[in-house]
């Protein structure tokens, strides 16, 4: 990765990370520990992949960055609130995220279920008031986003996934948990910067809907992967935890090396959807290899 990629990269997390500072209550403010514990939840170390995603979208279609701070912000707010939720005791019950405490470890289960459950409307709070964009187009990006996290999405997929634990799936089934569970959120963050593109063309559209579909997919069998063979301080949570759920995961069902077989074919689908973007897709190429090859 060239020094002109590290720079871009740290520049779209900072300016995300300065517009989620904004959106969230300080903890000085009443009621100071649910705020600092919404806080906690977002300020927790996190590479902001799903922000970048957006920026690097909207770099590839010629949008402002300014105005991807809010879906940028909006999606980083609904991801860092499904995390606190998946790591309750009711959920997968882990007491490391990012190598730290999770929520409920810091404060406590109460506090963190309130913390998770403000996350969400805040959310939606930062899409209403996005400026200098058609009412159309931020209709478009709320429903988008609520369906990425709703029962047709990344909720579903969750409930899928408990309810699979124990069981065999075939690849099909393993997949459509995995683009409901963690994909859509990772779609909404592409496709986002498809809904204020100007004069986006139907086959450009296309291609980026798939490569986000893709490299959801994709996501979520490399976390599987990290799972089985990463170090506890190197991801930031216990490894082995699927297995001790009984989760069904790529690597338990599929065995690793198919697993990694299916990231690359994933990776190389993904790819050829950014083939027509050249070099305007450059970044986009740089994250999907990102995703696939972390943790080697």
């Amino acid at each position: 990765m060239t020094q002109q990629f590290i720079d871009r990269v740290k520049s779209y997390q900072q300016r995300v990370d300065a517009r989620l500072d904004e959106a969230l209550p300080h903890a000085a403010l009443a009621p100071e520990r649910l705020h600092d514990a919404m806080r906690y939840a977002v300020f927790n170390g996190g590479k902001r992949v799903r922000p970048l995603l957006a920026y690097a979208t909207g770099e590839c279609l010629g949008v402002d960055p300014e105005r991807l701070d809010g879906p940028a912000v909006a999606i980083e707010l609904i991801h860092a609130f499904s995390l606190v939720h998946d790591d309750l005791p009711a959920m997968d019950d882990d007491d490391l995220r990012r190598g730290k405490p999770t929520v409920h470890i810091q404060y406590d289960e109460a506090t963190a279920i309130l913390a998770a459950d403000a996350l969400q409307p805040l959310a939606f709070s930062v899409l209403a008031r996005i400026e200098h964009t058609p009412a159309t187009a931020t209709t478009a990006l709320v429903r988008l986003i609520a369906d990425a996290c709703g029962s047709i999405g990344m909720t579903g997929g969750q409930s899928i996934d408990l309810a699979a634990e124990g069981k065999t799936l075939t690849a099909g089934e393993l997949e459509h948990m995995y683009a409901l569970k963690t994909g859509a959120l990772i779609h909404a963050s592409i496709v986002s910067a498809c809904l204020l593109s100007e004069n986006l063309d139907a086959a450009s559209a296309a291609a980026l809907d798939d490569f986000g579909k893709d490299i959801g997919i994709a996501f979520q069998i490399k976390d599987d992967v990290l799972d089985v063979e990463g170090e506890t301080h190197v991801i930031g949570k216990p490894s082995g935890s699927d297995e001790k759920l009984g989760k069904a995961t790529y690597p338990a069902l599929f065995g690793v090396d198919e697993s990694r077989k299916r990231c690359d074919e994933l990776l190389q689908s993904a790819m050829t959807h950014l083939a027509p973007f050249g070099d305007a897709a450059a970044l986009l190429k740089w994250l999907a290899r990102y995703i696939v090859e972390r943790g080697q």
